[in-house]
């Protein structure tokens, strides 16, 4: 249970649109503000009672649930906004996030009801308005290199596009003073847009204010924030995503990059507001930005170096123009220049930084940040197993669903040995032209020559250091390092793994101790590891079945492959082999049977990805998913001839069985009519014999009569003399 004092500290903070990237980081980082003055004993308490504020503030839907609020308001009318914000203690409008003309109203309206209550208020309540540095960003300096800070506020000009900015942080910084009984009445709490910004200089006016002997019970603070980053970001975002993805060699700089940016972190923006409120400082107006001072091109070549290629190229203000990745009013953020120093919190606040020195000199922990927030960790996988087990189409598939890079040795020597060359030639072609240039062709011939000598040891083989030297390199790249790889069964020994992934500080200085654990370079060594099994019988038979030339091309042939699985089972029945290895790290290989001819290993690839989880980088581009569409229907249209010209094969076989059986048919038929017909000529035989001796010659004589006569009817007579004839006999 809390203790009155805790129930007294605990300030009820409002802040709006909490679901927004600078409030909701805002709103987070006073979430977990905690009470100094607590006790060994409290700070065992639930987390409710630790909290040094209750946070209340408004979001854009109600299916979006914050967690750290107390209570969330959608789409509130003025009259019940307006009751919530009299219960709180402080009040934050946040409007630097973008030049929209309806945080601005919104924060204005705020400021009045609030003001015109004020003589009401029981104790006394902070607003504080977050606002941007684009108020300045015209502003005049007496030299080139002059630093502005506070003092300089009052000869701040606005850029175009943010002067309701500028004109509501003056209010504001008016509010310290008290108006009269006109800010009082029911109209003044129902400014219409279309007299806002008159009512406004109305209020701004000496002869409209009428002062308060008596201390006002609301203060007011202007916060000018910096371009702010950190905790998964928002306005630099594109340059992360675009060097993240790689798709373009090259990060684009808009302009010419040498405009200075002032810029705070997101949590260290929460901390000043966390000071403001805590403290009550003097000075009304507040410069929240860290203490660098970089250019555009600066900011642009870190993010690329530390998640790309480390190359930029600037683009032409007509070009940027072009570009829908941002909005005309993020593109002014970007283009502002200016040198501020923040002297308030640097002599008043006691602020426990998170990016004091900015975000080119704290870039590794804001890639920590950015990975986390967005939740786009890298996903390293070793996918191990005896050969023809299909380890290669199981790599291409999780490759693919992951968007993961896909390692086979002998490739990545190929590569490797082919960029030399490219280095070795644009040297050659005269392309080099800075030291550093230079230093890298020399260094390619080294690499090269290296590569060349030891194949010439080993048989045309690379040996393991120079080998393990390329993976490291390949493993260590930004690619893998931020989306992650699949290792396709290049180890094979417990002593190739600690040769790769243990870390070189354990074979130093600590030979002599105990390690119960190896010491592992957790940057490069693989979180998951599958292996798959299959029996030597079914192995032998997947590659019996395959075309001749694949199994050639795989060197599965009858020669070689018996020799590599039982190189692979003796390994695997060493003393220490290399899941032992992985066992060793407490990284436990999973193993999955193979045990049906599944050509497309459906089954293998869904529990590997039931155990992984869902993808966890950046979806695909519309590049890339057209040419995924476009693969798919290949495969499709691959799946649909094969099976067609499958069907094609058996309606050919079955026709030829069946022209076979005809053709067998036709010459039994043809045996069969022989048959017939010599059965036909035996039988007929006595009765020929018959014909011959009884009935011929009377038929004979019967005619030539016939012809010695020529009777009218020649039948009827030859009928009438056998007739005759036979009686006689």
């Amino acid at each position: 249970m809390r203790s009155k004092k805790h129930q007294i500290l605990l300030k009820r903070v409002f802040i709006n649109d909490v679901d927004r990237y600078s409030s909701h980081n805002i709103a987070k980082f006073l979430f977990t503000c905690r009470h100094e003055e607590m006790s060994e004993s409290d700070e065992a308490t639930a987390a409710q009672s630790e909290a040094a504020f209750q946070l209340v503030g408004t979001v854009s839907s109600p299916d979006k649930k914050i967690r750290f609020l107390q209570e969330q308001y959608t789409s509130p009318t003025k009259d019940e906004l307006l009751q919530r914000l009299l219960v709180c203690d402080v009040v934050v409008y946040n409007i630097a996030e973008n030049a929209t003309q309806q945080q601005v109203e919104e924060a204005t309206w705020a400021v009045t009801a609030l003001q015109a209550e004020s003589e009401n208020f029981k104790t006394r309540k902070i607003f504080i308005l977050v606002s941007t540095v684009m108020t300045w960003a015209m502003i005049k300096p007496q030299n080139l290199d002059a630093v502005l800070t506070e003092e300089d506020f009052r000869r701040r000009r606005p850029h175009p596009s943010f002067r309701n900015h500028n004109i509501l942080e003056k209010l504001v910084l008016k509010m310290g003073r008290g108006v009269g009984s006109g800010l009082q009445t029911t109209e003044s709490l129902q400014i219409s847009k279309r007299n806002l910004i008159k009512t406004i200089r109305l209020l701004l006016t000496d002869s409209f204010l009428t002062f308060s002997q008596s201390k006002s019970k609301l203060i007011g603070y202007v916060v000018a924030s910096g371009l702010q980053y950190g905790k998964g970001e928002n306005l630099f975002h594109y340059f992360f995503k675009v060097s993240w993805l790689m798709r373009s060699s090259k990060v684009p700089i808009f302009g010419d990059g040498t405009n200075h940016i002032p810029m705070i972190h997101v949590f260290d923006l929460g901390g000043i507001i966390q000071n403001i409120i805590q403290l009550k400082p003097k000075s009304k107006y507040i410069l929240a930005v860290d203490e660098s001072k970089n250019t555009l091109e600066e900011i642009v070549k870190v993010i690329s170096e530390a998640l790309g290629t480390g190359k930029t190229t600037k683009v032409s203000e007509q070009e940027v123009m072009k570009t829908t990745d941002f909005t005309p009013e993020e593109l002014q953020y970007l283009k502002v220049n200016l040198r501020l120093e923040a002297v308030t919190i640097k002599d008043s606040f006691g602020l426990s930084w998170t990016s004091e020195a900015g975000m080119v000199e704290n870039m590794e922990n804001i890639v920590k940040e950015f990975r986390d927030t967005r939740q786009i960790h890298p996903l390293k996988i070793c996918l191990l197993g005896p050969p023809a087990v299909g380890k290669s189409t199981v790599s291409q598939k999780l490759c693919r669903h992951y968007q993961l890079q896909h390692i086979r040795v002998k490739e990545l020597i190929e590569e490797k040995i082919r960029k030399l060359k490219e280095s070795i030639n644009r040297d050659r072609d005269g392309e080099n032209i800075s030291d550093n240039d230079d230093d890298d062709a020399v260094s390619a011939h080294a690499q090269l020559d290296r590569i060349n000598q030891s194949m010439e040891v080993n048989a045309g083989r690379l040996s393991d250091s120079l080998v393990f030297d390329i993976l490291k390199e390949k493993l260590n790249s930004n690619l893998c390092r931020n989306r992650g790889f699949v290792l396709d069964g290049f180890l094979k020994t417990y002593q190739q793994a600690q040769q790769l992934f243990i870390s070189s500080d354990e074979e130093g200085g600590k030979q002599e101790a105990v390690i119960k654990r190896p010491v592992f370079d957790k940057t490069i060594t693989p979180e998951h590891i599958f292996s798959l099994e299959a029996s030597d019988d079914f192995l032998t038979r997947r590659v019996q079945d395959l075309p001749e030339s694949v199994a050639e091309k795989m060197g599965y042939t009858h020669e070689e492959f018996p020799p590599r699985l039982m190189k692979y089972r003796q390994l695997s029945g060493a003393e220490d082999t290399l899941l032992d290895f992985f066992d060793e790290l407490e990284i436990h290989p999973v193993q999955i049977e193979v045990t049906t001819d599944d050509p497309e290993y459906t089954d293998v690839v869904e529990k590997i990805t039931e155990m992984l989880g869902r993808p966890t980088s950046y979806g695909l581009s519309p590049e890339e998913q057209e040419e995924e569409e476009r693969r798919k229907e290949e495969e499709q249209k691959e799946k649909q001839a094969e099976e067609a010209a499958e069907r094609r094969r058996r309606n050919e076989a079955a026709l030829a069985e069946m022209a076979a059986q005809y053709q067998e048919w036709q010459k039994n038929l043809a045996e069969l009519e022989k048959q017939e017909e010599e059965l036909l000529e035996a039988r007929s035989l006595p009765l020929r014999n018959y014909l011959v001796e009884y009935v011929m010659p009377s038929l004979s004589e019967a005619m030539v009569d016939c012809c010695a006569v020529k009777p009218e009817d020649p039948v009827d007579f030859l009928a009438e003399h056998l007739l005759r004839n036979k009686q006689k006999d």
